[in-house]
């Protein structure tokens, strides 16, 4: 699509007219105002008082959503001036627009305390004398009477019925926004059922404009808590906020999100969507939205420091980082500065008394679910102050401290057994030796300041590992090694090196592809721990199971990597080694992971059934004998079976089991992340899905809080799918909303295909949730950051592929040619033949129904191309999911033709595609297709073509087959077209 010259480049109001469609598809804000204001300039060198006219239109639009009410009146006044000159320039519609923002002039100076009451007054006398001079009603006029006695908090009584008992006229305000005003005089009066009564046209969209429904729902949400309608609250709460973040001149509307979650025990949500509007606390110059947007903001810090949190971090304004306490005491002054200005101005104490209302206003509910991502004001961390390190607390009398001797002989007693209490100790050893001051007990039991420093680094390369850091856990057990070294522990010295060497077997090889390379590695992993268990003297009985459990966890997983069936033998029997050796020493610990590893064992070679007797009889083991902390491990195991088995009733119970009774230990004790996405799954296979999702938020946010981030993204991605296939569009494009605020996705140092994958999923909710817009610009700079994945086109395809559809429905042919052609390239380098063939075709509907003939060149085209992918297709062998391409493609020249009023070549386009069909049969979804294909060939010969008896003909002959077949859902749509020719004739 070409693009109008700049501003200061324009040459003939042809330009300048082009110019002012492009900045109106721009979002409110600085970019596109001040181009309005260059555009002003630019109309000013011709001799056109129309184009004129229109730039400074558009210019009172910029200053008017880029919530600029000084500006607005300024720009009105030279429109006004030019009416008056050259009342023949403006045209029908340009005298609508000028006579409409009268009202738009009203609103700004109402906005503005400095503006005095008397001049607010005689505007509203100059409005009413201008309407009556050009003959239009007064509706209007008495609408901006009523409100301004609601701003000054007058009796709006009689205001009230002189402007809601008149007939509305072209120049009222639209449907939404005078229901929306109606509905808040009834709030006002504490009649919440009535108010919401009025507003539920614009609640359930049935009437809509720029800023509603929006507006409407911020207003709606606390009558509807206290009425209530609480599911009503949280789906509105949903769409509406989305409607207007971070949108200056809907910052109001913000407040009022923040005051709702502010009251529903969702303080943390609240926060989140601060930070996500920042950009209001500095954009936004109109003192009265302002005002109405700290006050919601006030609210909402208000109650999070009444919680005990004022020491959390808040977003504010910007120049400085703020506390929740330091941002609420900011925000009290200036709103409070900013309400005694109005009520000066006003002579009332109106706004005072609203605020005071709000911050005043009890919490309704104690805790509202809002989104899919629940998280408390706990989750979130406080501002360290800043001061200096010091020694640890003194304990007090009743709270003696574990002597240091004793805590660290416990420490290394809890980690020999593998007991999860280990990890407490650790962190408390931690700091203590960090603290300054530390002094090391002289005991020979407790050994050298080193080895303690290795025990540490070894516990800290443990969670790095847990945390799939693997390149920090190598470093760490290798650090580790060489202290235990110094400290003369050869054996815990080699059991870290072997750690070091497992760990590092989980890097990604450079240059290394695929499971052949995996299991190299892990083979030479293998072998060199083997040569340390042997080169190592005077290995404890610990230390000797620590590393035979390394050698047979390499083993079983080389036989994952490679699911050979040559490797199980080996992955046997080093679990047998493993668990005759702690049988014989008593190690009850690793014996259970021995079994836990013979069972894995005969999972991965396809014996599910004996995995699962293995697991049954080492539950009993550890139900009498112990470890008991191994227990929910090993149920989670069960569980894992049992999903293989395609028992999800047996695996949901295990599962369910094993939550509960990892509860009842530390974290970390299980991997209580997979725990819940296992759960997850066993809910869908039982058709829970509701459940599910619950699940894998949770599973998410479990990895979120062990540092697990990519596994926590990669859940949140599933979570967001299933959402939007349970058609939870609003909750889907929330939860993705605040996943991609993260600060690591939001500075781009996540992967970027998981980022990527994150944001395709919120652009197919949005254009789920009819957002096309949005949607679109979501799709085409995806499209535009997938066209530089060089090593993998195929997903390039795919997503230039839907941002082509996405723009040809918002009418962007052009630009939707050119993505089917980005589309093409990159599928010819990696072939997505179905979804080229539903892009090309979507596009060739698209353009024939909106441009009718003047369109079918294109469509043809773009059915040509579809036609080449198909026969690309058939020549490779590709064998379609959805149905035949060629059929389809028939069928499509047979609609385009028809919207292109072509319908000879569509009607026999329809016999073609009936011909690839074939008979109906059985098989209900394929007589469906054949049945619509019949359908739509009927319209066409029966109406269009004027063939009503052959149209009969066929639709009777295509009823008698399905009825034969037994199909009664198809045949209705033939009955009922059958009905309507004969009515015809």
């Amino acid at each position: 699509m070409p693009t109008a010259p700049l501003p200061q480049d324009l040459q003939n109001t042809d330009e300048l007219y082009r110019a002012l469609q492009e900045n109106d598809q721009r979002p409110y804000g600085r970019t596109r105002t001040v181009t309005a204001e260059e555009l002003v300039d630019a109309a000013e060198r011709f001799e056109d008082r129309a184009a004129l006219a229109h730039a400074l239109l558009e210019l009172q639009e910029a200053y008017t959503y880029g919530s600029e009410p000084r500006k607005s009146p300024v720009v009105f006044a030279r429109l006004l001036t030019l009416f008056d000159e050259r009342p023949d320039v403006f045209d029908e519609r340009l005298r609508h627009l000028l006579f409409w923002r009268f009202k738009w002039v009203a609103n700004a100076l109402r906005a503005l305390p400095e503006i005095p009451l008397a001049s607010l007054r005689q505007w509203q006398t100059e409005m009413r004398g201008r309407y009556e001079k050009a003959g239009l009603g007064l509706q209007p006029c008495y609408g901006q009477a009523y409100q301004l006695a609601a701003h000054i908090g007058e009796d709006t009584a009689l205001a009230y019925e002189l402007w809601a008992g008149r007939t509305r006229t072209p120049l009222s305000d639209c449907e939404a926004c005078e229901t929306c005003e109606r509905a808040r005089h009834h709030l006002a009066a504490g009649d919440d059922e009535r108010a919401l009564n009025i507003w539920e046209p614009v609640l359930a969209g049935d009437e809509s404009c720029q800023e509603e429904p929006a507006r409407s729902v911020s207003y709606a949400l606390l009558p509807l808590l206290r009425t209530g309608r609480t599911d009503r609250a949280r789906e509105l709460h949903l769409a509406g906020y989305r409607r207007c973040r971070r949108v200056p001149s809907m910052c109001g509307e913000v407040g009022r999100h923040l005051e709702f979650c502010a009251l529903t025990g969702n303080e943390a949500r609240g926060l989140e969507l601060l930070a996500e509007n920042r950009n209001l606390f500095d954009e936004v110059d109109s003192p009265l939205e302002l005002f109405d947007f700290l006050t919601g903001v006030e609210v909402l810090l208000q109650r999070v420091e009444h919680l005990g949190h004022g020491d959390v971090p808040a977003a504010g304004f910007a120049g400085r980082t703020w506390t929740v306490a330091g941002l609420r005491a900011e925000v009290r002054g200036r709103a409070d500065d900013l309400a005694a200005r109005f009520d000066a101005r006003n002579g009332t104490t109106a706004h005072a008394e609203r605020r005071r209302a709000r911050l005043d206003r009890a919490p309704l509910l104690e805790a509202l679910e809002l989104t899919l991502r629940t998280r408390g004001l706990d989750d979130l961390a406080p501002i360290a102050p800043a001061a200096a390190p010091t020694a640890p607390t003194a304990p007090t009398a009743d709270a003696a401290p574990e002597p240091l001797p004793d805590l660290i002989a416990r420490a290394r007693a809890l980690e020999e057994g593998g007991h999860p209490d280990a990890d407490a100790c650790w962190a408390r050893l931690r700091a203590l030796v960090a603290a300054r001051g530390y002094t090391h007990p002289d005991d020979p039991a407790v050994g050298p300041l080193v080895r303690l420093r290795a025990d540490l680094l070894a516990d800290e390369a443990g969670e790095a590992g847990e945390r799939d850091d693997f390149a920090t856990a190598v470093a760490l057990y290798e650090e580790a090694a060489g202290l235990y070294d110094d400290a003369g522990e050869p054996g815990h010295a080699a059991v870290s090196r072997a750690r070091a060497l497992m760990a590092g077997a989980e890097l990604p090889a450079e240059g290394a592809d695929g499971t052949e390379a995996k299991a190299a590695v892990l083979a030479a992993a293998h072998e060199a721990v083997v040569r340390l268990h042997e080169e190592t003297p005077g290995l404890s009985p610990y230390q000797e199971a620590r590393l035979l459990r390394l050698r047979a966890t390499a083993l079983g997983l080389r036989l994952q990597a490679s699911g050979s069936a040559d490797h199980a033998a080996p992955a046997f029997a080093e679990a047998e080694l493993l668990h005759a050796f702690a049988t014989r020493h008593d190690i009850a610990d690793q014996a259970s992971y021995a079994l836990q590893l013979r069972a894995g064992t005969h999972a991965l070679s396809g014996d599910l059934p004996a995995a699962v007797t293995e697991v049954d009889g080492l539950l009993d083991r550890l139900k009498a004998h112990g470890p008991a902390w191994h227990v929910p491990r090993v149920l989670a195991l069960r569980g894992r079976l049992h999903l293989g088995l395609q028992d999800a009733r047996t695996a949901h119970a295990d599962l369910t089991e094993g939550v509960r009774q990892a509860a009842e230990w530390p974290a970390g004790t299980v991997d209580t992340a997979r725990l819940h996405g296992d759960l997850a799954e066993a809910c869908l296979h039982l058709g829970r899905p509701d459940e599910a999702l619950r699940l894998l938020t949770r599973s998410a946010e479990l990895d979120l809080r062990r540092g697990s981030r990519t596994d926590a993204f990669c859940t949140y991605s599933n979570a967001a799918r299933l959402s939007l296939d349970l058609g939870r569009v609003e909750d889907c494009i929330a939860l993705l909303d605040s996943v991609l605020a993260e600060p690591d996705v939001a500075s781009g140092e996540l992967d970027d295909r998981l980022a990527a994958q994150l944001r395709l999923t919120r652009a197919r909710a949005l254009h789920a949730g009819e957002d096309l817009k949005a949607a679109t610009a979501e799709f085409v700079a995806l499209a535009a950051a997938s066209s530089r994945w060089d090593d993998d086109p195929g997903s390039h395809a795919m997503i230039a592929a839907e941002t082509a559809v996405l723009l040809a429905e918002s009418g962007e042919f052009d630009r939707a040619r050119e993505a089917a052609d980005q589309a093409l390239a990159a599928h010819a380098r990696a072939p997505r033949y179905e979804q080229l063939s539903g892009c090309l075709r979507e596009l060739a509907r698209l353009q024939a129904k909106r441009q009718g003939s003047d369109g079918l060149a294109d469509a043809l085209a773009h059915l040509a191309a579809a036609g080449r992918v198909a026969d690309e297709a058939r020549a490779a062998g590709y064998e379609p999911g959805g149905g035949s391409l060629e059929t389809a493609l028939a069928y499509e020249y047979g609609r385009v033709n028809a919207y292109a009023e072509q319908f000879e070549d569509a009607l026999a386009a329809l016999e073609e595609a009936l011909a690839l069909i074939g008979e109906p049969g059985p098989d209900e979804d394929r007589a469906g297709e054949w049945a619509e294909c019949v359908r739509l060939a009927g319209v066409v010969e029966g109406f269009q073509l004027e063939r009503p008896a052959a149209a009969l003909g066929r639709l009777d002959a295509a009823l008698s087959r399905l009825t034969a077949l037994g199909h009664t859902g198809p045949g209705e749509p033939l009955t009922a077209l059958a009905a309507r020719l004969r009515e015809a004739e």
